[in-house]
């Protein structure tokens, strides 16, 4: 393995950068075990210690795992990091489009799935979408995000809260947009009525409903630009 030695400006964001490219670019599999910080340290041209720093933020991010005594290990080849660039480099309309395949099935498997707790929760999180008034961002993406974790899949609740740094982003700038309709309250009110009744269909439906205008009205500004 050949990298190219870092220069003397930030040197952990180098070596990070490199270590990234390595494994993106499959020099390493999942599993393998990395080369020693000494090793690596003699390959860049770095000192042990930024090496090290750089592998904490690798292991921190989820793409590595340091194992106590056996060295430190290839978790992941898919970079969430750049994951998240593309994602939010995303236009309104891309992410709409996620958000109704997403949403739909979360609030299928809600329906399916909720607990008293979940319920709880819904109710709260539209009381409180109610009272903040239907241009606020923060509240329907807590809406939403109840509506995801009543999923009680793990997989599913940990892709959404990392979409949603760009559905927040894709909120903020729409509601703000007087082109766009303001949150429809009582489409959020028939999504949680079929989560309540444990109908998979019913909540299926009212989620894409719940998305259809906003997406409808985007797709029009996107046309007419």
């Amino acid at each position: 393995m050949v990298l190219k030695a870092a220069g003397r400006t930030s040197l952990v964001d180098a070596v990070v950068d490199q270590l990234r490219a390595q494994l993106t670019h499959g020099e390493w599999a999942v599993g393998d075990r990395i080369p020693t910080e000494h090793d690596l340290a003699e390959q860049l041209g770095v000192g042990r210690n930024t090496v090290r720093e750089a592998v904490r933020v690798l292991v921190h991010a989820g793409l590595m795992e340091s194992r106590q005594g056996n060295g430190t290990f290839v978790r992941s080849t898919a970079d969430p990091a750049a994951v998240l660039r593309t994602v939010r480099a995303a236009g309104a309309l891309d992410v709409l489009e996620l958000r109704v395949a997403l949403e739909t099935e979360a609030a299928r498997l809600a329906a399916a799935r909720r607990d008293t707790h979940d319920l709880l929760r819904l109710r709260a999180a539209l009381a409180t979408l109610r009272e903040e008034g239907d241009r606020d961002a923060d509240a329907d993406l807590a809406f939403h995000r109840a509506v995801v974790e009543a999923t009680h899949n793990a997989a599913f609740t940990e892709v959404y809260r990392f979409f949603s740094v760009q559905v927040h982003e894709s909120l903020v700038e729409s509601l703000g947009d007087h082109e766009m309709p303001a949150i429809d309250l009582d489409a959020h009110e028939a999504l949680v009525v079929a989560v309540e009744a444990g109908d998979p269909e019913a909540a299926g439906a009212a989620a894409r409903e719940l998305l259809r205008v906003p997406l409808e009205t985007v797709r029009a500004i996107a046309a007419a630009r």
